[in-house]
């Protein structure tokens, strides 16, 4: 034999297997104090709180593709996307505000249904109007200076 001192195998397979078994355990009773909240086969989050949440979140934001509708309502693919998205971001911890600025600085402002009012989206809001009153103050304009020129008719007063 070599001079090495014998190692005694089974005394260290028991104390790993031992220790293994605490640590699954330990980590086992851990997972269940502090699950993430799982999301069903329908996509539903289990979690009554997260899926108001994300249904309020998800009818907030408009379908890209449909441009009209929420993403919660449409059945596009970018749709369905957009709906994992926020899922998987309520999933892990973000807030309605953290999420609706991601999908703002990702697609712009056009991507909320009801974006708030900032002094751009009151100028896009209210340039219709500010057209409007711009074309009438020059069609009144218009419709002076015609008014006060002489008809055609008329003979303009003179020697004859």
């Amino acid at each position: 034999m070599s001079g090495r001192p014998r190692v005694h195998w089974r005394r260290h397979r028991a104390a790993a297997a031992g220790l293994a078994v605490l640590l699954m355990g330990a980590g086992g009773s851990t997972r269940l104090l502090a699950q993430p909240p799982r999301v069903d086969a329908y996509g539903q989050i289990e979690d009554p709180a997260l899926q108001a949440r994300f249904e309020r979140i998800t009818h907030e934001l408009r379908c890209l593709v449909c441009q009209n509708e929420s993403i919660a309502d449409s059945n596009a693919e970018l749709a369905g996307d957009l709906r994992r998205q926020v899922r998987e971001m309520l999933l892990a911890g973000k807030s309605n505000d953290a999420i609706l600025d991601f999908m703002t600085d990702r697609y712009g402002e056009f991507v909320r249904l009801n974006p708030p009012l900032e002094p751009k989206t009151l100028l896009i809001l209210g340039a219709p109007f500010i057209m409007l009153v711009l074309g009438a103050l020059i069609i009144v304009r218009i419709v002076r200076q015609r008014s006060r020129m002489p008809l055609d008719d008329e003979i303009a007063p003179g020697p004859m």
